[in-house]
């Protein structure tokens, strides 16, 4: 076993591993992304600039315990293709690779035993098993002291929470145990055989996002202090590397002794590399994917923690800056949801329409319909939703619908239901954002976004850059290496060139979408009641 030594690749071994390849200057950083569901490499040269990429479709598995999980051979054997795929696209790959960064998935967990090998799959951030246990510890007396430390609320993705329900449920599987991993910190080892996980997932899962180190009284909370050695050590990958083995360079195509930094997790990276920290202040990111991100960049002791103990702090790889973040369940299936009713319909007269051409028609729907005309809460979800409230019997609902009401209206209710989500998950974090950065296919919608400025009263700015996440981590490589001096000039080259002209404010829509954030809210917090009867009949009728 190989754990962190204090090392770092920089300048120096830069301009060697320059005159080791003198047929070629390393000019090129891959950017690896490992999503759930799709493995991504995706390589920039050194200013920036992207030129090619790589990915393999992944899978996993779903059981009927609410078990989530993922071969950790395979996703090691698929994030080696998708690198080695580069290599038919870019001349000379190996050669003039200077760097390698790595991020992915959260949460889950991904173990090793004794002798540095899996012994069962991963459970994923999907996983449900955990859910009993997270209501036991949710009860805890400590549980508040855990929150302040971590920023994070508890839920069954986290690995903490899947730890402690092994502990309780499984000790067979987490005696076997000797090590604990998140999903890129896997293939991290898989790369350079060190054992280590960084800053973010550290401290938000175990620790504390003020030190961003572990913190022993959140470790006794989730009652796992007897299983602390299973805990990698944290390195920042922006100022540590480690070299590629001879093994994994041959699996990915490229040479041996490839500087390899570890990156932060994948909800921090894609922040970062859309815009999320360019050195204003007050300024925010949402990601408008099949979930909704919400994240505010805010010096660590401007945190605002609330009581219903939610969301998440995730560190930046920026000495004192934080990401406050709160997530909704359910963003763009909502909208996949309501689009899909329409082409069902339109089906059954003989033609069905794509889900490419439906959204075609998104920005014309809605400039058909009135504004602030239904109301609708968007938790289509069957888990319900975890910002900025935790219920997981809550459910999606128009409200206000009359005869007078038409199909584009209710696709427009759809839309402004998930601009008073941002803004209710905004305001659980303290003041609305100054600016807000956006990603995410939603946000190529105009009129989509022109509804969330009006909704969060804020401009929107979105960035032209295609991969966030893989580009983020590749800078945090490229400042590791002496590339760049710091974040902040990688930031200056590599982001704020990307992001365009903020859309402009509509002031009188501000005025209408604060009257319907006070019903989208005031309902909200009156719904739970019949939440918890609806999530009954449900039960029952499925007992019959």
């Amino acid at each position: 076993m190989v754990r962190v030594s204090s090392r770092k690749i920089g300048c120096r071994a830069y301009a060697a591993m320059r005159r080791r390849r003198v047929s070629e200057t390393p000019d090129i950083i891959i950017g690896v992304d490992a999503g759930t569901s799709v493995m991504k490499a995706v390589a920039f040269l050194l200013d920036g600039t992207q030129i090619a990429t790589s990915s393999v479709e992944n899978s996993y598995a779903i059981g009927s315990d609410g078990a989530a999980t993922q071969p950790m051979g395979r996703t090691w054997e698929d994030c080696a293709k998708a690198i080695s795929g580069l290599a038919d696209k870019i001349s000379n790959f190996a050669n003039r690779t200077a760097a390698v960064a790595v991020t992915g998935q959260g949460d889950g967990t991904w173990m090793l035993n004794k002798d540095n090998v899996p012994f069962t799959d991963a459970w994923l951030w999907l996983d449900a098993r955990a859910a009993q246990t997270v209501e036991t510890l949710a009860d805890g007396d400590r549980e508040r002291l855990r929150f302040e430390s971590t920023g994070t609320g508890l839920n069954t993705c986290q690995q903490g929470t899947q730890l402690a329900h092994m502990e309780r449920f499984h000790p067979e599987m987490i005696e076997q145990a000797a090590i604990s991993f998140h999903c890129k910190d896997w293939l991290y080892y898989c790369m350079t055989g060190v054992i280590a996980t960084d800053p973010s997932e550290a401290s938000f899962t175990f620790g504390n996002f003020r030190t961003r180190q572990y913190n022993d009284d959140v470790i006794a909370a989730l009652g796992l202090s007897n299983r602390r050695y299973l805990l990698p050590d944290i390195l920042d990958g922006s100022q540590t590397t480690h070299a590629l083995t001879e093994n994994a360079a041959k699996m990915c195509g490229l040479h041996g002794g490839t500087p390899v930094s570890l990156g932060y997790v994948d909800m921090i990276m894609t922040a970062l590399g859309a815009g999320i920290f360019t050195g204003e202040s007050d300024v925010a990111c949402s990601t408008l994917g099949s979930t909704g991100v919400h994240m505010k960049a805010v010096k660590a002791s401007d945190v605002v923690l609330g009581q219903d103990h939610t969301g998440y702090v995730l560190c930046l790889p920026h000495e004192d800056i934080v990401a406050q973040t709160q997530t909704n369940m359910a963003a763009t299936l909502n909208l996949d949801w309501v689009l899909e009713v329409g082409a069902g319909v339109a089906a059954e007269f003989g033609a069905k329409p794509t889900h490419k051409e439906m959204l075609e028609r998104l920005n014309s729907w809605i400039k058909q319909s009135s504004p602030c005309s239904l109301l609708y809460h968007p938790y289509i979800s069957d888990a319900g939703e975890r910002g900025p409230f935790l219920n997981a019997d809550a459910r999606a609902a128009f409200n206000g619908l009359s005869a007078n009401h038409s199909y584009p209206d209710m696709v427009r209710a759809v839309v402004e239901g998930l601009a008073m989500a941002a803004r209710d998950c905004y305001e659980a974090m303290g003041d609305l954002p100054r600016e807000v950065r956006i990603t995410g296919g939603a946000g190529r919608s105009d009129e989509l976004r022109r509804i969330l400025s009006s909704s969060l009263k804020a401009p929107i700015r979105i960035s032209s850059r295609d991969e966030a996440g893989a580009a983020a981590a590749a800078m945090m490589a490229a400042v590791a290496i002496g590339a760049f001096d710091d974040m902040e000039a990688c930031i200056n080259e590599w982001v704020t060139p990307l992001l365009g002209v903020p859309d402009p404010v509509d002031n009188e829509m501000i005025k209408k979408y604060d009257q319907l954030y006070s019903a989208y809210k005031s309902c909200r917090q009156g719904m739970g009641p019949t939440w918890t009867k609806m999530a009954s009949i449900r039960r029952a009728t499925k007992e019959q």
